[in-house]
């Protein structure tokens, strides 16, 4: 009854007027703190002479704070040991948890290894601690030794599906043959599956994918809702993102802040100043949901594409806590495609005094220079990176092949910058390169003079 009141000190304080305490008592009043306080109330059963069974250990170890010292995890785990308690399967299961909870994989994989006899519920702990330590290519290999002798459920492949989503190296091609598997075991409208479904698609840019699974579960929760509208909104998607959104109203779920940053930033892409500013004004009227510094500079990027620098100059202003980073940076930018230098410089010295090593403001605010023709300009910019030892970071690209062989990492994916030598074929691809340029030039030119021919 305290438990379900959420009244553990009141649980405790009946506890100790109990005039005789049993292995259940402990254990339940165990179960209901979350704190430091359950390995003391474990130890007063101990002085109490009861001793612990399975449910106990379980109730322990899932009382333990995920931020808790390695230390007490591993005091439970002995004391498990020495009660011949740790070849029970739920205490095992538990002890897994624990220790992907403390961030110790290779401790929970040697209690996964002694269990006599490993079922799913085992295997599941394993793969989803791999999963959520971003271990991404134990998460593979553990589930392909799992299927070989057991049959994953919906809980395995939303922890398999959402180590490919979290690992950007990794080939969705992983991702997309968990889908197949899972489809052909009748799961793939599990809510758990559909869910890490629409995140992985959405996260890597196939949309449409994502929105199939989206409308292929009867269960949609605003999580899976965000995460889709999130990821049309940074492809551009502005026609989806307000359907999204539109469909969210009419069906009762109030958007949160993270919903309608997606909203303001297909705006943004779209142009829908109008729109976009609309529902930034009635943020916390209407939905009650105080801005952001993140709604903000949406906001003051998309009024600085427009045009209208002033008024975005004058929202970054209002900006409950200051300018932030962002914000500056997206007005300096927006100066630089409307050529406003005067702003720029404005802008760009309150920016380098908050980031006096980031090279991002000075390489802006030289090209707005440069494309002006203010050669000195340009020397000062320079000059003050020298002086505050500022250098330009360099920019890499990634390029994904498809899935490599085995349960490891992409082999096909290749990284490279700009006057790059390190890759074995280097060679060649600096002759395709120069080649497609020639071939961009010819087509430019040539369109130049069918243009003037028409004209």
């Amino acid at each position: 009854m305290y438990y379900k009141c959420g009244a553990p000190a009141c649980g405790r304080k009946f506890l100790q007027s109990m005039g005789e305490r049993d292995v259940i008592s402990w254990t339940t009043i165990i179960s209901m703190d979350e704190d430091e306080e359950s390995i003391a109330l474990y130890n007063g059963m101990r002085r109490d002479g009861v001793s612990p069974n399975e449910v106990t250990f379980v109730a322990l170890i899932s009382a333990l704070p995920a931020g808790c010292p390695a230390r007490d995890g591993q005091m439970v785990h002995a004391v498990c040991l020495k009660t011949g308690l740790s070849d029970k399967a739920a205490a095992s299961n538990s002890l897994i948890t624990m220790y992907a909870k403390l961030r110790r994989m290779d401790d929970a994989r040697t209690v996964f290894d002694l269990m006599p006899r490993r079922e799913t519920i085992a295997w599941n702990a394993l793969i989803s601690g791999y999963a959520q330590n971003e271990r991404c290519s134990d998460t593979l290999e553990a589930f392909s030794w799992m299927v070989r002798c057991l049959r994953p459920d919906e809980t395995t492949f939303a922890s398999v599906i959402s180590a490919v989503t979290g690992v950007e190296t990794v080939s969705m091609a992983y991702g997309e043959a968990y889908h197949c598997q899972a489809l052909k075991l009748g799961l793939g409208g599990s809510e758990y599956v559909s869910g890490t479904l629409i995140d992985m698609y959405a996260k890597r840019g196939s949309l449409e994918e994502s929105r199939k699974a989206f409308y292929g579960t009867a269960h949609r929760s605003l999580r899976d809702r965000t995460g889709l509208l999130a990821a049309n909104a940074k492809h551009g998607s502005y026609d989806a993102v307000m359907g999204l959104f539109d469909d969210m109203m009419c069906s009762g779920v109030a958007p949160d802040g993270v919903v309608l940053l997606s909203v303001l930033t297909a705006c943004r892409y779209k142009g829908e100043v109008g729109t976009g500013k609309a529902i930034f004004d009635s943020m916390a009227a209407e939905h009650r949901v105080e801005p952001w510094p993140e709604h903000y500079a949406c906001v003051v990027d998309m009024l600085g594409r427009a045009g209208r620098l002033e008024e975005a100059e004058e929202l970054m202003m209002q900006m409950p806590s200051g300018p932030s980073i962002s914000a500056l940076q997206s007005l300096l930018g927006a100066c630089r495609i409307h050529g406003n230098a005067d702003m720029a410089e404005r802008v760009a010295d309150v920016l380098t005094e908050s980031e006096p090593a980031e090279s991002g403001a000075y390489v802006l605010l030289s090209n707005i220079y440069a494309e002006k023709g203010d050669w000195g300009g340009v020397a000062k910019v320079r000059r003050q990176m020298r002086e505050r030892g500022v250098r330009k970071e360099i920019g890499f690209s990634w390029v994904d092949f498809g899935a490599g062989t085995g349960t490891g990492e992409s082999t096909h994916l290749h990284k490279f910058s700009s006057d790059d030598t390190t890759h074995p074929r280097t060679e060649e691809i600096y002759r395709v390169a120069e080649w497609l340029g020639w071939e961009m030039k010819l087509l430019k030119d040539h369109l130049r003079m069918e243009t003037e021919s028409v004209s």
